[in-house]
């Protein structure tokens, strides 16, 4: 019985083979309502907690240490794509609010957790974590300092370090 090449044939034949003739697949754990149930599969997870966000991909990521801009659109009501910093500390992205207008992307994500980002053209759904962590505020301090190095960016570095800016620091988190 000729299956031809390809993926096909050979999922066919694996499917095909008793169970004690296959290879295990890698296992994982998956939280259900606070208890690890052991699942296998073949992603390569990690074991987490509920409280645990999920992560962006790593090439994701780099693009958004790497680049200067990020584009983000706050809520789920159609509206344009706006550029704002963001900063990557311990693998996580941040970003800050400048302005606290009633009508900014940080007032709007407060009223509805829930948005969009632009990466490297490619539009990501993310959710907005409000940061309270005072060890996690003075890291992203720091990489604003570093990311944003010139002079003519000093001035906002500066002021993304004030009490009230600080305290829009917001993680974003995919869908």
């Amino acid at each position: 019985m000729s299956l031809g090449p390809g993926r096909y044939r050979s999922r066919f034949c694996n499917a095909l083979r008793s169970s004690s003739d296959r290879e295990p697949a890698p296992e994982q754990s998956i939280p259900l309502q606070g208890a690890y149930v052991r699942l296998k599969s073949n992603r390569e997870t990690t074991d987490r907690p509920n409280s645990m966000q999920r992560k962006f991909a790593r090439e994701t990521v780099t693009a958004i240490h790497n680049g200067k801009i990020l584009g983000i659109r706050a809520g789920t009501k159609p509206h344009r794509i706006i550029g704002i910093w963001a900063v990557v500390v311990e693998g996580r992205v941040f970003v800050r609010s400048w302005s606290l207008k009633p009508r900014s992307w940080y007032r709007t994500f407060l009223e509805e957790p829930r948005g969009v980002i632009e990466v490297n053209g490619r539009k990501i759904s993310v959710r907005a974590v409000f940061t309270r962590s005072e060890r996690l505020k003075s890291a992203v301090d720091q990489a604003y300092t570093e990311k944003f190095s010139t002079p003519g960016s000093r001035h906002f570095v500066e002021g993304f370090k004030e009490q009230i800016r600080r305290d829009t620091t917001t993680e974003l988190v995919p869908l």
